[in-house]
């Protein structure tokens, strides 16, 4: 096979970020007194943390900034008189054990292992991320785990690739491949730096941007076919 060193994306990819996420939140908002959390609220703080981490990926915002300011204004549109900070706290704590895994992660992950090295590569939190991967039953078939806080960049930053590569046991771009959900951060960042990309779209989405996935898939159990036909 072409490919040896397989770069995944973990959230949205291998963990269904989206159901975590609301698992972690309602469960901070009761760790604070609030018993029933209304679906506007959630989906106001969705909206708002959304908006901070494309802020902190084009380095406009601080990842620590970012940790509390998403509950601070989520609380203030909802005129909540309720701590940020530990807010903050609770949430990280209870997301790193609030893990859906995403349809066939955990086979992929040992198939992929099978054959080559793989590294996860995210914008996450480092220590949050690790315990995630822990918690999912991952850490198994994972050689690496390249974070943007470890970084200091992020995705798509071409030196954030830079980073993950060099935790690589062997590193070369024709046997690399980068999987992810973000047109913008995973398939465009594997454009800039000259890798394969396989786009996972489960949703069918249009690609409406500049980047040029290698491939596409909408069930990781095609990943493996679909790498091997793009082996050109």
């Amino acid at each position: 096979m072409k490919h040896q060193l397989f770069l995944l994306d973990l959230d949205d990819t291998l963990l269904d970020f989206r159901a975590s996420e609301r698992l972690a939140f309602t469960r901070t908002l009761g760790g604070l007194g609030v018993t029933r959390v209304p679906d506007a609220l959630f989906t106001d703080y969705q909206a708002i943390n959304l908006d901070l981490w494309r802020r902190f990926e084009q380095g406009l915002v601080a990842k620590d900034v970012l940790k509390v300011a998403r509950f601070r204004l989520t609380f203030e549109r909802h005129g909540l008189d309720l701590d940020a900070e530990r807010a903050s706290l609770l949430y990280l704590d209870g997301l790193a054990d609030s893990v859906v895994l995403i349809e066939g992660a955990l086979q992929t992950c040992a198939e992929l292992a099978a054959i080559g090295e793989v590294g996860i590569i995210t914008n996450g939190i480092e220590a949050i991320q690790h315990r995630r991967i822990h918690s999912a039953g991952l850490a198994g078939h994972v050689a690496f785990v390249a974070t943007s806080e470890a970084c200091g960049h992020a995705k798509p930053d071409v030196r954030f690739f830079e980073f993950a590569a060099a935790k690589a046991r062997a590193f070369d771009k024709a046997s690399t491949v980068i999987v992810g959900d973000r047109l913008d951060a995973d398939i465009l960042g594997a454009n800039r730096f000259g890798i394969d990309s396989c786009w996972f779209n489960p949703h069918g989405l249009a690609n409406e941007t500049e980047a040029r996935p290698t491939c596409e898939i909408d069930r990781l159990a095609q990943l493996l076919p679909a790498l091997r036909e793009s082996r050109g």
